[in-house]
């Protein structure tokens, strides 16, 4: 029973986006569920022995992090060539949508220059208002001070004016 539990636990592909992959790929048949597990199944022991060799393959150069170059050498250690050769497109598609989203500054419409002055225009007046702050809360200490004095000497007056009275 507890070797039950564990395997319900295991993490698989969602069950509705593998549906909505099947779909995709196979618009006009039917699947029956028994088929559609099947498949669930497949796929996530897939990714379990890829994994699994490239968690090896890191191990092996002493690494911390997986990379994607650790999944395609995994692809190339199990002799799965066809998928190392799409991984690599997929992992180019990918390194060049990371490129472009770098440049959204360009989008912007406005130069690196203007954004910099902006920038130091911003801290500029973060430092002023700061030390407005801090001159107002210096303010505040000092009228504080002032009144403990004047408290303090109130009643060094009103002391001896008792002091006084007691004397005579």
């Amino acid at each position: 029973m507890a070797s039950n539990d564990k395997e319900e636990e295991e993490l698989t592909i969602p069950r509705a986006a593998m549906n909505k992959l099947i779909k995709e790929l196979v618009p006009d048949i039917r699947v029956a569920n028994e088929t559609r597990e099947l498949i669930l199944n497949c796929c996530s022991e897939f990714i379990k022995q890829i994994t699994t060799e490239a968690n090896l393959i890191c191990e092996e150069q002493q690494k911390k992090t997986m990379s994607a170059e650790h999944v395609i050498a995994a692809f190339d250690k199990l002799g799965l060539e066809t998928y190392k050769i799409e991984a690599e497109r997929v992992l180019n598609d990918c390194k060049g949508k990371r490129r472009r989203q770098s440049t959204r500054l360009e989008h912007l419409g406005i130069p690196e220059e203007e954004l910099l002055r902006q920038q130091q225009e911003l801290f500029a007046k973060a430092k002023r208002e700061q030390e407005l702050r801090d001159q107002q809360e210096m303010l505040q200490i000092q009228n504080m001070q002032n009144a403990a004095l004047q408290e303090q000497s109130h009643f060094e007056t009103n002391q001896r004016s008792n002091d006084d009275d007691n004397d005579y």
